[in-house]
């Protein structure tokens, strides 16, 4: 089947208005309920997992289950949906999102709960595979820039906020008020998309084969290695930070929600940097990240049975995660300039697979060990990244070459 590229025409709808800003607004508040669901247990393993008589490994089925799903419905939604009004398909993703956050509220037995997260993750999958590219289209090509940022800020704020708000909304009135809560804010966002969102006919069609000839490209290659490096060292460690900090650290469950919103602010803080020196030297940025992570949960068993010592690693360990969206983003993106929705669709299915991946590698860990056990594997895992970016030839690195012989080959 040929490729076919089709770029933005006259016909295409572009606002400049402040409705096409409300519509920027609009997706980025469904991308920050979309961010906060899907890592919202992290903060609420304990609690869901003493509810339904399950151990912490098995609650992190939680984590692992909307990953897997999201990274097939990133390709299989894009494809399949090639064609359709995009803003038909955000609404029907959001209200998907909306369903699975009260399902899990309301859930009896913890295979509901599962059944849930399935939706959360078809929802991923789709969503931004879909919806970020959209920025530019809303509010015209002067202000692309500036709306793109605008969107891309729900991932931090959605990856810093989400735990530390869940767990806090779940120390207040439990678990389940928090999914009701992020219930809510999905039917709001989805509210504001029919509000303010526009016909959005497909702008480019993305066909298998360029997604093909994307994975042939070297320094899309090297995207892949890294993201599915650094993303199984994150989430095998940071899905369960919150059992590390009540049984080895001791902190007090009123305490972690402190914590935890400490280390998003480090992760904020982290995602400007990262931004900031990915686009001058990838590789120092990229390998900067794995060091400060690797530090992170190696160290953790140790200084982190104090207090002191957990939160000063948890600000370290938010500043090198924060950073890692932004380059993993970076990379893909630079490896294929002319087929975004295509380097987004890659970066969101091998992202969400590693995310799930990590999540059941460290619960079989914790169930199998202990949760010192898992930091170290992290620790590990992490440093391999380090010793990767360090290896890789400059010109292995992704840039405007790698793009030209994509194309080429899509051609």
């Amino acid at each position: 089947m040929p490729t076919e590229l089709i770029t933005p025409t006259s016909s295409t709808p572009r606002h400049t208005s402040s409705r096409g800003w409300w519509a920027v607004s609009a997706v980025t508040l469904a991308l920050f309920a979309i961010v906060t669901t899907e890592i919202l247990p992290i903060g609420l393993l304990t609690p869901i997992g003493a509810e339904f008589g399950v151990a912490d490994g098995t609650a992190g089925l939680m984590m692992t289950m909307p990953g897997l799903l999201a990274a097939v419905a990133a390709p299989t939604v894009t494809l399949a949906t090639a064609r359709v009004d995009r803003r038909l398909m955000l609404c029907a993703l959001v209200l998907l999102l909306a369903v699975a956050n009260f399902l899990t509220a309301a859930a009896t037995a913890y295979w509901l709960v599962l059944v849930a997260r399935v939706l959360v993750g078809i929802t991923i999958g789709g969503f931004w595979s879909i919806g970020v590219g959209l920025a530019g289209r809303l509010v015209g090509p002067a202000s692309a820039g500036r709306a793109t940022a605008v969107v891309f800020a729900a991932v931090p704020l959605g990856s810093v906020l989400g735990v530390p708000a869940g767990t806090f909304i779940g120390d207040l009135a439990g678990w389940r008020a928090a999914f009701v809560a992020m219930g809510l804010l999905s039917t709001c966002a989805l509210a504001l998309l029919l509000l303010t969102l526009p016909a959005l006919s497909p702008a480019a069609v993305t066909r298998p084969s360029v997604l093909r000839a994307l994975l042939r490209g070297t320094g899309t290659r090297y995207a892949l290695l890294m993201t599915f490096l650094i993303i199984m060292a994150h989430f095998a460690t940071y899905t369960y930070v919150t059992p590390f900090l009540r049984q080895i650290t001791g902190t007090d469950p009123a305490q972690i929600t402190g914590y935890l919103l400490i280390y998003g602010a480090a992760g904020v803080a982290g995602n400007f940097i990262g931004g900031a020196l990915v686009t001058r030297a990838p590789r120092l940025a990229f390998g900067t990240a794995a060091a400060t992570i690797a530090a992170a949960t190696a160290l953790l068993p140790a200084p982190g049975r104090t207090d002191a010592g957990a939160l000063a690693l948890l600000i370290v360990w938010g500043l090198g995660y924060g950073a890692v969206p932004v380059c993993s983003q970076t990379w893909f993106a630079r490896a294929a300039p002319q087929a975004p929705e295509a380097a987004t669709v890659l970066f969101t299915a091998s992202f969400q697979a590693t995310l799930a991946a990590g999540a059941l590698t460290g619960g079989a860990i914790v169930d199998h060990t202990s949760l010192r056990a898992v930091m170290w594997c992290g620790a590990g895992v992490a440093g391999v990244v380090v010793a990767v970016t360090a290896a890789a030839r400059q010109d292995e690195l992704p840039g405007t070459a790698e793009g030209r012989r994509f194309r080429a080959r899509a051609l």
